[in-house]
Order: structure tokens, then sequence, then C-alpha cells
């Protein structure tokens, strides 16, 4: 069995105790006790504690997702519904580790910024898609602020996907919200 590197170790021993019992409170002595290693060692990888965090967002799934297995041609609804799968897959994969750095975004402006940056990623995902698959989409401006709303309501849910007590019912809100944006999409919605 290959042995996992001291690097991997820290950052898992830290997304484990950050979420709970969070960052202000856990010491690096704890995080390099879970991982295994000296303390020293935390310090050589990550010379601030906030380092820890911004490690963290990257180890969120990324948003590259190949287009030819999401778009749907002529059928934004259709299209959208695969992107919101596929991110909905890779979200379960990290849903602590979400929480968590949503959670720390509010005190640290480093997570928050590369989370802000994950949300404009994610706007021109949703804007690629629709424009990929809207053969009937009217009015080009519009995409945009289709797009930043669809990605508003996907980061709400991926934020506070860990307490949800029904999952299945932001999958419905997250239907309805779909066939709204494609039929005011298709019906041209702002257009002169």
């Amino acid at each position: 069995m290959e042995e996992i590197p001291a690097r991997e170790r820290i950052l898992t021993a830290a997304e484990e105790l950050f979420a709970d019992t969070g960052f202000e409170a856990t010491p690096t002595s704890r995080i390099a006790e879970r991982a295994g290693v000296p303390k020293g060692l935390v310090h050589y990888y990550f010379k601030r504690k906030p380092d820890l965090l911004v490690a963290l967002v990257e180890r969120l799934p990324d948003e590259r997702i190949d287009m030819s297995g999401v778009v749907v041609d002529g059928d934004v609804v259709a299209s959208l519904r695969a992107l919101l799968t596929e991110l909905d897959r890779r979200r379960e994969e990290s849903l602590m580790l979400s929480n968590l750095l949503y959670r720390e975004a509010d005190t640290h402006h480093t997570v928050r910024d590369a989370l802000q940056d994950r949300f404009r990623k994610l706007v021109g995902l949703i804007r690629k898609v629709i424009m990929a698959a809207g053969s009937a989409v009217q009015c080009k401006a519009d995409v945009d602020s289709a797009a930043e709303l669809l990605a508003l309501a996907v980061s709400y849910q991926h934020s506070v996907a860990r307490h949800a007590t029904e999952p299945e019912l932001g999958r419905v809100t997250m239907e309805r919200e779909l066939a709204f944006i494609a039929d005011a999409l298709s019906l041209g919605a702002g257009a002169p």
C-alpha cells in the first residue's frame, strides 16, 4: 500500500479538525498530531495557518466540464440539468470541505476571494452551456443575467448542502428555476 504524502495528510487532518471545531479553535499542534507528523512539518508546508485554508480551496472539485457530456443541442433545460447533475455529483464528494470553506469565507478574505473566483468561473461555465445549447435564445445579453442567477442558486445550494434536511426539495426547486430561466431566455426576456 502506498503511503500518503505528509502534505496531503496535513490537509486532510486540517479539513477534518476545522470542520469539527472551527479554524480559530484548532491549533496546528492538533493538526500535526492528527496527521502523524511533527508540528514543524506543518509550518514547513504552510508558513501561516491561513495558508491551510487556501490550500483547502484548491481541493474543491474543479469546474472543468466536458461540454459534449452536458450540452443537448437546442435544449437549454436538458443541458443545464445535465450540468447541475455533474456539479452536484462533484459536490457530494466534498460536502464537509464545501461547508467549511463557505463558513470560513466570512472571516478569511483569502478564502472569500478564492470562492468568488470559483463563482465567476461557474457563471462562465453556465453561460457557455446556455450558448452551446440555446439555439432558441433570442437575447444574448440576458444569457449573462441567467447564468449569474443560476450560479447564485447553485452556490447557495452548495453552501448549505451539508445541513439540508430534505435534499430532494433542493432538486425540485432547482428544476423550477431551470425551467423558468430557459423559458425566459427562449421568450427573449429583456429584449428591446
